[in-house]
């Protein structure tokens, strides 16, 4: 089903996005929300966990390399600030906008903390460049939307992320490069040479949300700054999505039984964040 009901502003948006493969939006939390935010990760970092259960995948660093990118997946099941923020119909309606669907779940979601660096260049806590639907065939459509959301003003100085526009369009590319933290290796790796790269870097004040495609490629560069960089990411799935069985691509990230091919992502395990019917 389309999500048809669209303001000017909301169509402006939904063009910028088709076209461009990513869209910034004003800003959605205000300073509590932020702050409160904040306070979550701290909580998540040192496993004060709401309710009974634990996450299901985090990943920290080495001990004795502090500077490493960390990232925990699903904090929406473990912590209630995360819960509330991700499932949050504010967000859950620009994600429909953008996807063009009447309804919106959350698929899963991630606390991600950069460390600061306060020195020189470095590749240490770079993020590779890579697409996210590498890690998401187990859908059944690309038609997918990660939210992340700044929980201090971010730039380039603390390493912002960084989109290639228009690259949602060139297709699925061999971009498993997450973790790798040498940027340039892994473009040659994705084989681009002849594509019309441009990095852009999505600058943000604290509590606004950048939108991008999941075949958009993105990256991001070590944070320079003395102060850990964090954000809340929300990656949602639109009307209809179902689990596509494709030979070595499980996503380990699911919460809830294994599917089977076919079924529905609409359950308690994925939680709704908007319905047109509830307008």
């Amino acid at each position: 089903m389309s999500y048809t009901q669209t303001t000017e502003e909301e169509k402006q948006a939904r063009l910028f996005y088709e076209e461009n493969g990513y869209w910034i939006s004003p800003v959605v939390f205000n300073a509590e929300e932020v702050e409160a935010l904040r306070k979550a990760h701290d909580r998540i970092w040192n496993h004060d966990f709401d309710g009974d259960a634990y996450p299901l995948t985090e990943w920290f660093p080495d001990p004795n390399k502090p500077d490493r990118l960390r990232k925990i997946d699903n904090g929406w099941w473990i912590n209630d600030e995360m819960y509330n923020a991700v499932t949050s119909r504010k967000l859950g309606k620009l994600a429909a906008n953008l996807m063009n669907t009447s309804e919106v779940r959350l698929w899963y979601d991630q606390a991600i903390y950069k460390p600061g660096t306060g020195k020189g260049e470095t590749s240490v806590g770079n993020v590779g460049w890579h697409q996210d639907w590498v890690y998401w065939q187990c859908t059944n459509t690309s038609n997918l939307v990660t939210a992340w959301v700044a929980l201090q003003d971010t730039d380039l100085s603390n390493g912002c992320m960084q989109v290639i526009p228009g690259s949602h369009k060139w297709g699925l590319l061999n971009s498993d490069g997450f973790f790798n933290t040498e940027l340039e290796a892994v473009r040659k790796q994705m084989e681009v040479e002849e594509k019309p790269w441009r990095e852009e870097p999505l600058i943000l004040k604290a509590g606004q949300v950048s939108f991008h495609h999941a075949l958009t490629i993105h990256g991001s560069r070590q944070n320079f700054s003395n102060d850990p960089r964090l954000s809340i990411v929300a990656h949602y799935i639109p009307h209809g999505t179902a689990y596509k069985r494709v030979q070595n691509v499980d996503n380990i990230r699911l919460l809830g039984p294994r599917p089977k091919e076919g079924d529905l992502f609409d359950n308690q395990y994925f939680p709704l964040a908007y319905s047109a019917s509830e307008e």
